[in-house]
């Protein structure tokens, strides 16, 4: 049995103009594959300690937290992994 829980970094904006994000770990709640017509797409749904959660393909999930400056929107990175295996 696998243990190790997987963690996000939360997505989630904190303000109305998109300048903050909450970017507190997020824990996988249970991964997923989806169809789609360019293939099997890797899902997570995603829960942080505020109560934010998230649905989806783990591509729109992930942003990186370095790049995002005040002002300007976070792009998505696999960097932004920090954990490794599936939610039980």
């Amino acid at each position: 049995m696998d243990a190790s829980v997987m963690f996000l970094d939360c997505p989630a904006y904190m303000d109305r103009s998109g300048a903050a994000r909450c970017g507190l770990p997020a824990a996988v709640e249970w991964r997923y594959t989806m169809n789609s017509t360019d293939g099997p797409l890797e899902s997570a749904m995603i829960r942080c300690p505020r109560g934010h959660f998230f649905n989806g393909p783990l591509e729109s999930l992930l942003w990186d937290k370095a790049a995002a400056a005040p002002g300007q929107q976070g792009t998505r990175s696999t960097d932004a992994i920090r954990g490794q295996g599936r939610a039980s």
